[in-house]
């Protein structure tokens, strides 16, 4: 699929950036909206903002960044400054944004820098001088939030601020997936590939509470959302010719939601992040009761998870199954420091496991489908692929490779259909339920076969 902007069809949000001259770096003659061939039932139910059709035949890329290298800069130190933030939020329509954090050496990261743009002025907003409360609930309300990869950024939004899913994101590493088939595009390459611009990435890792911040630093914040706008821009015409911005939208809402959830998973649930299907019941009890004994301790010193515990450790105390301290030692690569300091309290942890009842042990998972037979696989992506040329998206776009493991166990152990995940709820549900789940029952008996699932 071309990604070339420059003869994409244009529609702009309505919610203009404040005084619009990041539109009228468009051609504004009007011409009609690019429409989608997908069928009525897979149209995307999410709500998107109003949007205003205003054609255009060519987006002027020269424009849109010399527009983003006139906006103003503007650091905010002070609380009381923090007020001019919160009434160009209000007005907006559209704000780029980015944060810069340390988190390398604690359970709770510390932000240190939030970067907002506009439109034509960029904020610095030094986050540990300032109570960002204001900030968190205006920037629910802004129409469309633009970022680049915001995963981890909007950990630390729902982390510091608790707020509920926001429903206005929109991140442009999503939407080139669409466009490109690429799934992790970089920021820096995202900008060099769709507008020609080339930005230093080598700041990322510096040391980002330091002040003042280096001038290299300061320059790097700044880029991180100065031509974030620009960049939405140019998505959005490319989108919305081929009729894909909503499909894009709806998938970035299912996103943000996706990460609240991650971020306020309880400790007792947290072994399912590492939990193995080949994990016998009694391994499944070990690995809960030591993934939440280091989910507390994590949290309680405030460092990272691997301080405490590495993941391999952490397979090997449930594979080898210590009795004592010589053998947390010498069957496990626990760091030496943290069994001296927690070996007893982790044995303990361990024997308790142990000794519970196999009715209080946590369910074992089950088997991912594998089979020498590819008929189910063959079939299940010609279909996949088959409508994904349909609609004009890449297959892996369409179908992550997740939620297909999740549809074959609700087809497999006859779940009800409410079970879905919530990626094939959406926009995509329409054709999961109507084309993709007669084709998996059609092999049902390969399915369960290939999952070790005993056929009656």
């Amino acid at each position: 699929m071309s990604n070339n902007v420059s003869n994409a069809s244009a529609q702009s949000n309505a919610a203009d950036i404040n005084d619009g001259s990041l539109q009228e770096a468009a051609n504004t003659e009007p011409m009609s909206a690019a429409t989608s061939s997908e069928s009525a039932a897979n149209t995307p139910d999410v709500e998107v903002p109003d949007i205003e059709v205003l054609g255009a035949e060519v987006l002027d890329i020269d424009a849109l960044l010399d527009i983003a290298d006139d906006v103003a800069i503007t650091w905010v130190r002070k609380q009381s400054d923090l007020d001019e933030v919160i009434d160009a939020l209000a007005t907006c329509g559209r704000v780029a944004l980015d944060t810069e954090f340390i988190k390398r050496d604690t359970y709770y990261p510390r932000l240190a820098l939030v970067q907002l743009n506009t439109g034509n002025h960029v904020y610095l907003l030094d986050a540990p001088q300032l109570q960002l409360a204001e900030l968190w609930e205006a920037l629910r309300k802004v129409d469309v939030a633009i970022w680049h990869a915001c995963g981890e950024d909007l950990g630390i939004f729902y982390l510091l601020s608790g707020c509920p899913p926001l429903t206005n994101i929109f991140d442009t590493q999503i939407a080139l997936s669409y466009l490109t088939g690429q799934l992790q595009m970089g920021y820096q390459q995202a900008l060099a590939d769709q507008l020609d611009m080339h930005i230093d990435k080598e700041h990322s890792q510096s040391d980002w509470l330091q002040r003042p911040l280096t001038d290299e630093q300061e320059q790097y914040a700044i880029d991180d959302v100065r031509y974030l706008p620009a960049l939405y821009l140019s998505i959005e015409h490319a989108l919305k010719a081929q009729g894909l911005y909503d499909y894009v939208w709806a998938d970035c809402q299912l996103y943000a939601s996706d990460l609240y959830d991650t971020q306020h998973v309880e400790d007792e649930a947290m072994y399912l992040t590492m939990a193995d299907y080949r994990y016998n019941s009694q391994q499944m009890a070990i690995l809960k009761g030591v993934a939440t004994w280091r989910e507390e301790l994590a949290r309680a010193t405030n460092q990272p998870r691997t301080f405490v515990i590495k993941k391999q450790a952490v397979r090997e105390i449930v594979t080898e199954k210590p009795n004592s301290m010589r053998e947390l030692a010498h069957k496990t690569t626990m760091h030496r420091s943290m069994l001296r300091l927690y070996g007893e309290e982790l044995l303990k942890v361990i024997r308790d496991a142990k000794s519970l009842p196999p009715t209080e042990h946590p369910d074992c998972l089950v088997p991912p489908y594998r089979s020498k037979n590819k008929v189910l696989s063959k079939a299940v992506q010609q279909t996949i692929d088959e409508h994904a040329r349909e609609i004009g998206i890449p297959a892996s776009v369409l179908m992550r490779k997740k939620w297909l493991g999740q549809l074959y166990e609700v087809i497999a152990l006859d779940k009800d259909l409410s079970e879905l995940p919530q990626g094939l709820k959406g926009w995509r549900n329409g054709w999961v339920i109507q084309t993709l789940i007669p084709v998996i029952k059609k092999h049902k008996t390969e399915l369960q076969q290939g999952m070790g699932i005993r056929v009656q």
